[in-house]
């Protein structure tokens, strides 16, 4: 392999990471405006012209046509949060699009990504040993 593919081969890989996110925080972005007590309403005309409006996360990307890979698990990860817990399908979004976006930051730095994917996982080790140190047991 000859210097120039492999730069095309290392230029591509960055194209479709920065499609990903782009991808992804789009989704973000799309229902951030509907989080909180300030929120606003969305205008949805499906295929067949029934309108609905609403602010509710869920509704929003339920009814959003997505076909881009990474949108579309942003879409499943705001579903399972709905299975899960019942709510938080807008917070888990806007949070995944937080994170998405602070790793565009780093990449544009020259930041490898596993380096990157290595201190996500130590943040969050950090976070559960943080969450079990203020948590107290409760009897239902």
């Amino acid at each position: 392999m000859s210097g120039g593919d492999t730069h095309r081969g290392l230029q591509k890989e960055k194209d479709v990471r920065m499609s990903n996110i782009i991808a992804a925080k789009g989704v973000a972005d799309a229902v951030r405006t509907s989080l909180g007590p300030r929120g606003m309403d969305k205008m949805i005309q499906k295929g067949d012209g029934e309108v609905i409006i609403t602010n509710d996360g869920a509704t929003i990307l339920s009814q959003m046509s997505v076909y881009h890979p990474t949108a579309k698990m942003l879409v499943e990860l705001s579903q399972s949060q709905d299975i899960e817990a019942g709510d938080g399908t807008t917070s888990v979004c806007v949070i995944a699009g937080s994170l998405l976006n602070t790793c565009q930051g780093l990449l544009d730095k020259g930041i490898h990504p596993t380096a990157i994917s290595e201190a996500f996982m130590a943040a969050l080790q950090q976070a559960d040993i943080i969450l079990q140190g203020v948590s107290r047991p409760v009897d239902l």
